[in-house]
């Protein structure tokens, strides 16, 4: 029998069981567990077991990052690459360790071992590895983007509800300064009343130096001997390996990844759709684009969000502007753009000072915020204005943990995840949205209650998305 028929099977037992311990009466379930699930919380006597799926580049540094608090013990490795430069640093941090190359067989052979996962791994692979962690009723940290469709994103969301496990979106910002201050001013009342965000990112971005007028996808090449490429591939359809989809190359292309907006909306636009309760839009405009290609992302583009009211909350109009070439406006009193030590580098390079730096300006019916991006605070301009408010600026608390630290003390029952997938999910769902429109290039009308796509037959059947590879529809079954 196949490792795959083995895994299938596993995955929907597994799944059924951890169903079945949804339906215990919560006054049965031990103290030391979650209350929704009958999951157990890992004593705060033990170290969290958790095991790496994606550990080169951006999976490795989450991995250290995690193995840097002190609160978990490494207990597997997974990598679609073990023989590749990028996987070997880890590898020789744990040399003892058990390693996989399919999360699949890692599950069957190790589900009894492992309390939660990492998955630093490609947009588009984020969905099937975290669905078969939590049917494993396993706690998952899952970097940003969530996934790569509005439905992926939903099914997640449904997901933990299901399972009841720990989540965390690997937006770090939300677990640092940024995300204090904004709450606190919110809260305070000095936040109030926006109407409108602009939000930048005008960074180099790996596709830029391509064609834009490319044709077909690339010709195939010769898969690496060390790479499983079928298992890279997901639930996406079959393609032919070539080097432009892998390290890193796959946030370029549709297909795949997400794009700037996906990679650093989650750094930039977090906290205000959070504390603002922005929710879903109803309108989603590409407004620019520049060399708009069916293939992979624009060189430059302008893409506007419309929110409605909330409450007593006015709408709001959010713009998101990427591309080297297409710098927003900002206020005649902004001020100085210094290079902002708290937004790290793009790609491990050194972060260059733009005309404009990566981040955010909030614009409210009385006062101006000027922000960056990651855990970058935000201050009220102009200076003279600043000034003026500074004797009675609200306070806020210092955070009690980083975003690592959060994700295993909430797996330990300690503290509640500052970014789980119910308030990762509709955040991850705007920029899924923003995507589509520019993919398609055309305004997309958008009802946030019943999740759907009102002017456009096409765009709304894209919510969903392709049909899964054969051999990994079970996961879109929540």
């Amino acid at each position: 029998m196949k490792s795959n028929d083995i895994s299938r099977r596993s995955f929907l037992k597994r799944a059924l069981a951890v169903s079945a311990v949804s339906a215990i009466p919560s006054f049965w379930i031990h103290a030391g567990r979650n209350a929704a699930s009958g999951i157990p919380y890992v004593s705060p006597n033990d170290k969290v077991r958790i095991a790496f799926i994606g550990i080169g580049n951006r999976g490795g540094e989450i991995a250290e990052e995690l193995y840097k608090t002190g609160l978990c013990d490494v207990v597997a490795l997974c990598d679609v690459d073990m023989g590749a430069p990028q996987t070997q640093k880890l590898i020789s941090m744990f040399p003892k360790v058990p390693r996989y190359k399919d999360f699949r067989t890692m599950f069957d052979q190790m589900g009894d071992k492992i309390d939660a996962v990492t998955v630093g791994t490609p947009d588009h692979s984020h969905f099937p590895i975290t669905i078969e962690a939590m049917a494993h009723g396993k706690h998952v940290y899952v970097e940003k983007p969530m996934a790569r469709t509005f439905q992926e994103v939903e099914l997640m969301m449904k997901g933990a509800d299901k399972y009841g496990v720990v989540t965390q979106m690997g937006n770090q910002g939300h677990s640092e300064a940024n995300y204090f201050q904004f709450k606190s001013w919110k809260d305070a009342g000095l936040i109030t009343d926006v109407t409108a965000i602009t939000a930048h990112m005008n960074s180099p971005r790996r596709w830029h130096s391509w064609n834009p007028n490319m044709k077909r996808m690339p010709m195939g090449e010769a898969v690496p001997e060390t790479l499983d490429w079928d298992t890279w591939l997901c639930a996406r359809p079959q393609q032919e390996y070539n080097h432009d989809y892998h390290q890193g190359q796959w946030r370029c292309w549709y297909d795949y990844g997400m794009g700037a907006l996906g990679d650093w909306g989650a750094h930039i636009l977090d906290t205000a759709h959070e504390f603002l309760e922005l929710g879903l839009p109803t309108e989603v405009n590409p407004i620019y684009l520049k060399d708009h290609n069916p293939f992979f992302f624009p060189m430059s583009s302008t893409i506007l969000f419309k929110f409605p009211e909330r409450g007593t909350m006015p709408g709001v109009n959010v713009t998101w502007y990427d591309g080297l070439d297409n710098i927003p406006p900002v206020p005649a009193d902004f001020g100085s753009s210094d290079v902002d030590p708290n937004i790290p580098t793009v790609n491990g390079g050194q972060l260059q000072l733009m005309k404009l730096n990566p981040g955010k300006e909030i614009y409210s019916k009385t006062l101006t915020f000027k922000g960056g991006s990651h855990g970058s605070t935000l201050s009220v301009i102009p200076d003279e204005v600043a000034k003026d408010l500074n004797p009675v600026l609200p306070e806020y608390e210092a955070s009690p943990s980083n975003h690592y630290a959060n994700f295993l003390l909430a797996c330990q029952g300690q503290e509640q995840a500052r970014s789980p997938f119910s308030v990762a999910g509709p955040l991850s769902q705007v920029f899924c949205l923003g995507v589509l429109a520019q993919r398609l290039n055309r305004k997309l009308v958008f009802d946030p209650d019943l999740k759907q796509i009102t002017n456009d037959p096409f765009a709304n059947q894209m919510l969903i998305g392709e049909l899964p590879r054969k051999g990994w529809e079970q996961y879109y079954i929540i």
